[in-house]
């Protein structure tokens, strides 16, 4: 039941002057519940019917059929409406324990793809909190797609091509062990990694070196291309185990290589298409008209073509292959200047498809209001801090519920909930400063904090031994009952929205006042207590824990069932 709908409906009938349309867009929920639900300001008539506002609001309340509601009354310029607790809760709550974790489900995007570029660690570096960002949020919103009827599809466009190749060969073959790299492979690789560039502001010839193996992989050197794809496999093994620990797969780890037969096809449609232009001996496009003052680098003076280059192929390559509705690149804001010039480019192109691309950035992660960075050492690195949450985690498990029986699963579900949740609360293009108490703490707007109410709700569900009746009618009207049906009610929207924006932080917002609004009905009702209401209650924690679930699976977060 559309709420909004029928109150927009009933003013419809009595103010024909108004599209239903507009009147959805008039109200306004008032900021004390004891001025109703929801309400209509009369401004917008007072010019059409020549009336002041007052009178127009009390005209109208006295017209209205409230038939459907509690009761309908004008105060001052507004119309109230006091919407019908009882009938509602039992139609919301049916709702809820018919579909379980499939309430707002819906289908709008009717099986189509939505591609998601993301993640993207660089091959022999090690993944570090940086790279969290990109993988939480777009898995999140993978999740959220994947809610409304879209297929997502997860592309790990890996960082596993260029020069920095070279360097890994020639320090490999100088110092490398072959055992040590299996044993540790990206450790390994970065202690190569780091000396050789260490070395080679000593001795430039060691670059010249480096540049002279990458032209051998490029060519396809058949030593070359061995370590390179041994390097690649090593640091795969090693990403996959920590993609494990957050819960992420992908469908694709198409990387930068991947595209280095793909991208003469891109040069040759831009000189057929008349956009190449030389300047500098190098190839470009200009993109004055989008109003991009830089022209877009296709090839550099030596023939080497860049990322933009590689970014064409992979955009075209990913229309073919998947017809995308969106292809969405969860991606450091630092980057938005790239993808206006992908963006503008393939619209020259005379592919209109661009349009259905959007950059989805995010602010920085600091430590202690500092930026991170691998090459001075001032990196977080997500393996030990996944540990350190976890540990954090059952040790407050084992003050709370000594005797829970699979500890160390729940401390799991916990610690890695605790980073993904503190990453995903935040608006995503607002950096947050990373601190690791904060995260795991059970009070507080955390991703504990929600989890606990989940348990605690699953806990009251066993003592009463309550199980559904999907033929029986639930139904509250108490004040604190009814704020949390408003929000199980306004879950599918909280969707949507959190989709049109890219946000996953409006799921986690909602996450964190459902679980309020719980704990605060919990305080001061008793749940259990012999009542009329009794399984009134109990249906209503049983849906709040079953939406309260759903919103934490979107955010690619477990609910334990004890903690």
């Amino acid at each position: 039941m559309d709420t909004k709908k029928l109150i927009a409906e009933e003013i419809a009938k009595v103010v024909p002057e108004l599209e239903q349309d507009t009147i959805l867009n008039l109200l306004e929920t008032p900021k004390n519940s004891d001025m109703g639900d929801l309400a209509f300001p009369a401004f917008s008539l007072a010019k059409v019917l020549r009336k002041a506002p007052q009178m127009i609001a009390s005209d109208i309340a006295e017209k209205i059929d409230a038939s459907n509601f509690e009761k309908v009354e004008a105060v001052g310029p507004y119309i109230n409406f006091f919407l019908d607790k009882a009938k509602i809760s039992a139609t919301v709550l049916s709702q809820v324990l018919e579909a379980g974790s499939d309430y707002a489900n819906q289908d709008l995007g009717q099986g189509r793809n939505i591609a998601f570029d993301m993640s993207s660690p660089n091959i022999a570096k090690p993944f570090s909190i940086g790279h969290l960002r990109s993988t939480v949020i777009a898995d999140s919103l993978a999740n959220i797609v994947a809610k409304l009827g879209y297929n997502p599809v997860r592309i790990n466009h890996l960082g596993d091509w260029g020069k920095q190749f070279g360097m890994l060969i020639v320090a490999y073959k100088k110092w490398g062990d072959k055992e040590a790299v299996e044993a540790n492979p990206i450790a390994e690789l970065l202690k190569l990694y780091v000396r050789i560039n260490a070395e080679a502001e000593e001795d430039p010839s060691l670059d010249e070196e480096a540049r002279e193996w990458f032209r051998k992989l490029e060519a396809g050197d058949e030593e070359a291309t061995s370590l390179w794809q041994w390097f690649r496999d090593e640091s795969l093994v090693e990403f996959n185990r920590l993609y494990n620990e957050l819960n992420v797969s992908f469908d694709s780890y198409n990387g930068e290589a991947f595209y280095n037969d793909k991208m003469d096809e891109i040069v040759e449609l831009l000189e057929a298409k008349g956009l190449l232009e030389e300047s500098q001996g190098a190839q470009v496009v200009k993109l004055d008209k989008y109003g991009i003052e830089h022209p877009a680098l296709i090839k550099k003076s030596d023939g080497a073509t860049l990322y933009i280059t590689r970014d064409l192929a992979a955009a075209l390559y990913r229309k073919r292959t998947y017809d995308f509705a969106k292809s969405i690149y969860v991606v450091g804001n630092e980057q938005s200047a790239h993808f206006k010039q992908l963006k503008a480019v393939l619209k020259e192109m005379g592919y209109d498809w661009s349009d259905d691309m959007t950059h989805v950035a995010f602010g920085l992660v600091t430590k202690g209001g500092k930026k991170l960075s691998t090459r001075k050492g001032n990196v977080i690195l997500l393996e030990p801090t996944i540990a350190e949450a976890v540990s954090r985690a059952a040790s407050q498990i084992e003050a709370k519920n000594p005797n829970l029986a699979n500890k160390e699963a729940v401390a799991h579900a916990v610690g890695v909930g605790a980073i993904k949740f503190y990453d995903l609360k935040t608006d995503r293009m607002n950096g947050y400063d990373f601190d690791l108490e904060a995260m795991v703490s059970f009070e507080g707007e955390t991703g504990p904090y929600v989890q606990y109410a989940h348990a605690r709700i699953q806990s009251i569900l066993r003592k009463a031994e309550f199980t559904v009746d999907v033929n029986k009618v639930y139904s509250l009207k108490d004040a604190e009952s009814w704020e949390i049906i408003k929000l199980i009610q306004d879950f599918p929207r909280i969707i949507v929205r959190a989709s049109d924006n890219f946000e996953p932080s409006i799921i986690a917002k909602y996450a964190i006042s459902l679980a309020q609004a719980f704990n605060k009905y919990y305080a001061h009702t008793r749940i259990l207590d012999e009542s009329p209401e009794r399984d009134s209650r109990l249906a209503l924690s049983y849906a709040t824990a079953t939406v309260l679930k759903e919103a934490l699976r979107l955010l690619g977060v477990e609910a334990p069932n004890e903690m």
